[in-house]
């Protein structure tokens, strides 16, 4: 298997620490898989290519001589594009406020420059996760889009570990970060019933992220513990053994 990666990157210095960061975890990952990188400055270069791309590293605020597209008009036409594979998209940009908009286009995660080496292995070791595990990263990923503040703003449920219900809000705990918006737990718990559960009255985690569990408390992947309700915990269990046996298409 080859690897093949793309980083759009107008500025040269930081398309040569990607390379650089790419092939060092490469070789700790994947040491059975060829990795193929190839390099653009600009949005033009990089869709004139139509070779297949796992991977694409894309600055949001890509720029060319003259104008022309950014990074988030590019990813738009990539997925538009009748593609053998859909590449994984992890945006590179100097600002987190971009990181709703990148949503919009399926991005698998996003990273903030100055890029941290310890940052950057963590989400490079995600995505050859996600590659490696079927192809995942040729669907649309499930998303649920919430209001706030009077604007629309849709997440990819991969990146929810768990909804809490608090002052009437509901909080959204992500990977990276927290999001409150205006919804009831009680109605995301029936859009999300799929995957996630409702072990508390103030808490509907989602399945995939659960380590282990006991009786009283659901222990995440990233270390939090959550309560479970003495009601809740037998159906949660059932909710649970279908959850695991659903994912390994038994």
């Amino acid at each position: 298997m080859k690897l093949r990666i793309v980083i759009c990157e107008d500025e040269k210095e930081t398309r040569g620490y990607l390379s650089r960061l790419i092939r060092e975890q490469a070789d700790s990952f994947t040491k059975k898989c060829a990795c193929e990188i190839r390099e653009y400055a600009s949005a033009t270069e990089c869709l004139s290519d139509k070779r297949r791309i796992d991977l694409l590293f894309l600055d949001i605020e890509l720029q060319a001589p003259g104008g022309g597209m950014d990074g988030m008009e590019l990813a738009r036409q990539i997925r538009q594009q009748e593609r053998e594979v859909q590449p994984l998209i992890i945006f590179v940009t100097g600002y987190d406020s971009y990181v709703y908009d990148a949503f919009d286009v399926d991005a698998f995660q996003y990273l903030v420059k100055p890029v941290e080496e310890e940052k950057f292995a963590r989400v490079f070791k995600r995505a050859l996760e996600r590659i490696a595990a079927g192809g995942d990263h040729r669907k649309k990923a499930q998303t649920i889009t919430l209001k706030t503040a009077g604007t629309s703003r849709t997440l990819p449920l991969d990146q929810i570990l768990y909804i809490e219900s608090s002052n009437h809000k509901a909080v959204l705990h992500l990977t990276d970060k927290e999001f409150a918006c205006y919804a009831k737990i009680r109605d995301l718990e029936e859009e999300l019933r799929d995957c996630f559960f409702r072990i508390h009255k103030g808490y509907l985690v989602n399945l995939s992220y659960i380590e282990q569990y006991s009786k009283t408390e659901a222990v995440l992947k990233n270390g939090e513990r959550l309560l479970i309700s003495k009601y809740k915990y037998r159906d949660f269990v059932k909710a649970y053994l279908h959850f695991l046996k659903k994912g390994a298409g038994l």
